[in-house]
């Protein structure tokens, strides 16, 4: 889906010290700033989030696939799948600098977010910092990622965002069978489920999520860069899911990168499915 001209934008004026550790309830932040004036933060020394002064502007390569699966499931914005409600509802696990919230409240101002973050003091900051839209249109819920999947009621939310890390991984709790069958079950019927999966080679684990999310989706996806897919190096890949096919425009819009990236064939998906192990917590 195309976006829109992109125009300049006014550098962040609330930010706290740059380049010194900054203590959060779990550690600690950094913020630097980069020539571009878009704002690196790390959390106890890990790339956590990198926003740029345009909300639309992503820095993070899985972010922007993210974004254009978003779009494309919602459509433009006053339609798609929230039919006439006041917008589509999104719920993100893991919040970190908000860096993709932001960029859809900005390209969708009448959707509702909930962001679930671990850390109090950083949701508190990244606030103030990069200036985040206020509830209703952004809420932050300090929370366990895994203890608010399972307490949202059914058929909820439009999309459901998966990104949360403790250090490099994922907590293993929220790759599980269990985690996907609550995310299939607070997703409204063809909701999109989006999961950010940092799987170092010779660890299976891209195979392990696709295997695990096809036994609770009717369909599943995944966006990565080929030599990602193929298990050579590591790399941020994206996996989607639904109970209806994913959307057809995908693939085009991901030609527009900046990276070579492509949304993997059914083969492909198949095939990831046959290796892999289901994950369960039982």
């Amino acid at each position: 889906m195309p976006r829109r001209a992109r125009v300049r934008h006014a550098p962040f004026e609330h930010l706290g010290p740059l380049d010194t550790a900054l203590p959060i309830s779990t550690g600690t932040a950094r913020l630097t700033l980069e020539n571009d004036g878009s704002v690196l933060l790390e959390v106890n020394g890990v790339p956590s989030s990198h926003l740029h002064p345009d909300p639309e502007h992503l820095v993070f390569e899985y972010m922007r696939w993210m974004l254009i699966a978003v779009d494309q499931h919602l459509g433009p914005v006053g339609t798609g799948p929230s039919g006439g409600r006041s917008g589509p509802q999104l719920a993100h696990l893991g919040g970190g600098g908000c860096s993709l919230p932001r960029a859809i409240a900005a390209s969708r101002p009448g959707s509702r977010q909930i962001v679930v973050e671990l850390d109090e003091l950083l949701a508190d900051q990244v606030r103030v910092w990069f200036d985040l839209p206020r509830s209703p249109q952004l809420r932050l819920r300090i929370e366990d990622a895994l203890s608010a999947l399972a307490s949202w009621r059914e058929d909820r939310f439009d999309v459901l965002v998966r990104d949360v890390f403790s250090g490099a991984t994922t907590p293993a709790p929220l790759i599980s069978r269990e985690a996907a069958e609550h995310a299939v079950r607070v997703l409204r019927p063809g909701g999109l489920y989006l999961a950010n999966c940092a799987a170092p080679p010779g660890t299976g684990l891209m195979a392990d999520e696709v295997a695990t999310l096809s036994t609770v989706f009717a369909h599943v996806g995944v966006i990565a860069e080929p030599a990602h897919l193929s298990g050579k190096r590591r790399g941020n890949c994206v996996l989607l899911a639904s109970d209806r096919p994913l959307p057809e425009g995908i693939d085009r819009d991901l030609r527009s990168d900046a990276v070579s990236v492509r949304l993997a064939q059914p083969a492909q998906v198949q095939a990831l499915a046959r290796a892999g192990k289901v994950l369960t917590e039982r």
